[in-house]
C-alpha cells in the first residue's frame, strides 16, 4: 500500500515536470509567434514610409517644374501649384496687367504669408503705381492693308492696278521692321475699346468718356488696324496671301500659293506676323491687347466667298465669274462655315471686327439712303460670320462729318447711329484725332504705307526711320493713281 503511494508520488512530479516543460514550450512558440508578426509589420511600415516618403519628393518636383499628377484612371489633375500661379502672374506683369497679376498672386493658399508672395506682391504694386496715365487724346492709330509677300508681283506688272499696290501696301519686310522700331521706341498697343469708358443707363441710353489706360513712364499707346483683309480677286497673282485659316495650334495665319501652285501655310499677313512678335515680346502689348479688321464684304470675307450673290449667281462681277468658273465644286454653305471658324479663331486670339461699308463705299460723297441700303448687305451678308459689331472703319478714310465732329441733324449719323455703331475711324494725316463725346468715340488714322513713307517721311518720323524700313525692292518714284 505504501509502495503504491510512493510510485504515485513520483509519477505526479514527472506529470508536473511534463506539464511545467509543456508550458513553457507553449509561450516560447507565442514569443517566436508575436516577433514574427512583430518584423511583417516592421518591414511593412518601412515600405509605407518610404512610399510615403517618394510621394512627397514626388510632389515637391510637380511644384517645381509646374507637372501634374494623376490617379491609376489618369482622370484626377492635381490642383495649380504655386509655381504656375507666379508664372501666370508674371505674364500678366509683362502685359502690364498689374492689378490681374497680384489678383493671381493672392489666390494662391496662404498667399497672406507666404514670403515669396509678399515679396510679388509688393514689387508689382510698387511698379503699378509708378505707371503714368496715359493722354488718351494723344494716342496715335495706325492702319495696313493685305501685306505684300513678293514685291515683283505687287509693284511691277504692267497693267492700271500696278499704281495703287506700290501706294496702298506694305511689305512683309516692312511691316517687320516697322514693328520693331515702334517697340523698340517705346510704342505699346492698346485696344480701341480701352480708350473709352462705356456706361449705360438703366433706359439702355449709352454714354462714353475717356478710358484709363496707365502704362510704365517713357512707353507710348497706339491702336493698330487693319483694312480690306478680304483677299479680292483682285489681288490674286500679286504676291499677296491668298486667305486666312486656321493653322495646327489653333490660331489665324495665312495660306500663300507659290509660283508653282503648291499652297503653304504661314505668317503672311498681318495677323499671324504679330502675334509672332507678341510671343516673343509680350511687353508689346497693354493687357494682351490686339487690333482690329475691317471688313467689306462684296466678294466676301477673309479669302472666303461667302457674299449671298455667289449662291444665287446674280449680279456678278466678270472676276466673280471667271473665279465660280474655276471652282466648279464650290459649296456657298461650307464657304460660309469654313470662314466663320476662322472668323471665331481670329476673335479668340483677341483681335475684333469693324464694319468697311459692304462695298467700300465712300461716305463723304454718298447719300444717307446709300449708306442705309450698304449697310444692310453688310448686316445681312458679312455680320453673321464675323458677329456684331459698333464700329465702322470708313473706307477711302472718307467721313460723315467735318473736324468738328457730329451733329445730331446729320442725317448719315443718324443712320449710323440708330444701327448701332459708336466707333467712327477716318483717314487723318496729324500725329493725333480723338474726339470722345457723350455719344460716340472718333478717331484718325495714320496709313503706313508706299505712298505716305516715299512722299511724307516726315510726317511718320515719331514712329519709324522710314530709310530704314524702306524695301529697296520698290519702284522709285511710287507710282501715282
Amino acid at each position: 500500500m505504501s509502495e503504491k503511494k510512493n510510485i504515485s508520488k513520483k509519477e505526479l512530479r514527472r506529470r508536473k515536470r511534463k506539464r511545467a516543460l509543456m508550458i513553457k514550450t507553449g509561450i516560447l512558440c507565442v514569443l517566436l509567434v508575436i516577433f514574427g508578426i512583430g518584423i511583417w509589420a516592421l518591414a511593412g511600415g518601412t515600405e509605407k514610409i518610404q512610399q510615403k516618403a517618394q510621394e512627397k519628393e514626388d510632389q515637391k518636383t510637380a511644384e517645381v517644374d509646374g507637372s501634374v499628377s494623376s490617379d491609376s484612371t489618369g482622370s484626377a489633375e492635381a490642383p495649380t501649384t504655386k509655381a504656375q500661379i507666379m508664372a501666370e502672374a508674371d505674364a500678366l506683369a509683362q502685359t502690364y496687367d498689374y492689378d490681374g497679376a497680384i489678383e493671381k498672386l493672392q489666390s494662391v493658399e496662404g498667399a497672406a504669408t507666404d514670403a515669396d508672395i509678399i515679396t510679388k506682391v509688393a514689387e508689382y504694386t510698387s511698379t503699378r503705381d509708378a505707371c503714368v496715365r496715359v493722354n488718351i487724346n494723344e494716342v496715335t492709330h495706325i492702319f495696313y492693308h493685305s501685306l505684300v509677300v513678293d514685291p515683283q508681283k505687287a509693284f511691277y506688272q504692267d497693267n492700271a492696278q500696278t499704281a495703287g499696290f506700290c501706294e496702298w501696301m506694305t511689305t512683309v519686310d516692312e511691316f517687320n521692321a516697322i514693328t520693331q522700331q515702334m517697340y523698340d521706341r517705346g510704342y505699346v498697343m492698346v485696344s480701341i475699346n480701352d480708350l473709352v469708358k462705356k456706361t449705360v443707363d438703366d433706359d439702355g441710353t449709352v454714354h462714353y468718356e475717356e478710358g484709363d489706360i496707365y502704362l510704365p513712364e517713357g512707353k507710348k499707346a497706339f491702336v493698330l488696324s487693319l483694312d480690306d483683309l478680304s483677299y479680292y480677286h483682285s489681288y490674286d497673282g500679286r504676291g499677296i496671301a491668298s486667305k486666312m485659316v486656321v493653322g495646327d495650334d489653333g490660331k489665324p495665319t495665312c495660306e500663300y500659293i507659290q509660283d508653282d501652285g503648291t499652297v503653304v501655310t504661314g505668317a503672311y499677313d498681318c495677323i499671324p506676323l504679330m502675334d509672332q512678335f507678341i510671343e516673343a515680346h509680350p511687353d508689346a502689348v497693354y493687357h494682351n491687347a490686339r487690333g482690329t479688321v475691317a471688313l467689306t464684304g462684296y466678294d466676301g470675307i477673309l479669302g472666303y466667298r461667302t457674299d449671298g450673290d455667289y449662291k444665287t449667281r446674280e449680279d456678278l462681277t466678270d472676276d466673280q465669274v471667271a473665279w465660280l468658273d474655276a471652282h466648279p465644286d464650290f459649296d456657298w454653305d461650307k464657304e460660309c462655315e469654313e470662314a466663320k471658324k476662322v472668323a471665331d479663331a481670329i476673335k479668340a486670339d483677341g483681335w475684333t471686327f469693324a464694319s468697311h461699308t459692304w462695298g467700300h463705299m465712300n461716305a463723304t460723297e454718298r447719300s444717307a439712303e446709300d449708306l442705309k441700303t450698304d449697310d444692310e448687305k453688310w448686316k445681312a451678308n458679312v455680320a453673321p460670320i464675323l458677329g456684331d459689331t459698333d464700329m465702322i472703319i470708313f473706307a477711302f478714310g472718307a467721313d460723315i462729318g467735318d473736324w468738328e465732329g457730329y451733329s445730331s441733324d446729320n442725317p448719315k449719323f443718324q443712320y449710323y447711329k440708330s444701327a448701332g455703331y459708336d466707333y467712327f475711324c477716318n483717314v487723318d494725316s496729324s500725329q493725333y484725332f480723338v474726339q470722345i463725346t457723350d455719344q460716340y468715340f472718333r478717331q484718325g488714322r495714320r496709313n503706313l504705307d508706299g505712298y505716305r513713307m516715299y512722299y511724307n517721311p516726315d510726317m511718320l518720323s515719331d514712329l519709324f526711320d522710314v530709310s530704314e524700313v524702306w524695301d529697296s525692292s520698290r519702284p522709285t518714284p511710287v507710282p501715282e493713281m
